[in-house]
């Protein structure tokens, strides 16, 4: 695993909302730290309602997690494009985050509950 990648369980439940609607709640979210970035809370897919993520056309490349699959949101009041991604096929260090969904906290809200 790069050295600056930190991923461990996240302590608690959190909870992800968008457009006023609980997407998620998850009590086996992992917490990734990268370098001096604020760290990111990552989902269990399993977790999530995946009946109101699209995948979008975007894909983004991290050179230490590999691809990144991004996704909209709908809701009600329309579309938040690329509100969500999901390393799919991360590098076999960032194995942890596989099956897993992390969100872009501009664009929904992602907190402890």
């Amino acid at each position: 695993m790069a050295d600056h990648i930190k991923i461990r369980d996240a302590e608690g439940t959190w909870v992800v909302r968008a457009g006023g609607a609980v997407l998620g709640e998850s009590s086996k979210a992992l917490e990734l730290t990268e370098g001096e970035m604020p760290f990111v809370i990552y989902f269990p897919r399993g977790d999530i309602a995946m009946a109101f993520l699209d995948k979008s056309q975007t894909v983004t490349h991290c050179p230490h997690k590999g691809d990144a699959t991004h996704y909209d949101i709908e809701i009600k009041s329309g579309t938040i494009h690329d509100a969500g991604w999901s390393y799919e096929d991360p590098k076999p260090e960032m194995a942890r985050i596989k099956d897993h969904m992390a969100f872009y906290a501009e664009k929904v809200t992602v907190e402890q509950v």
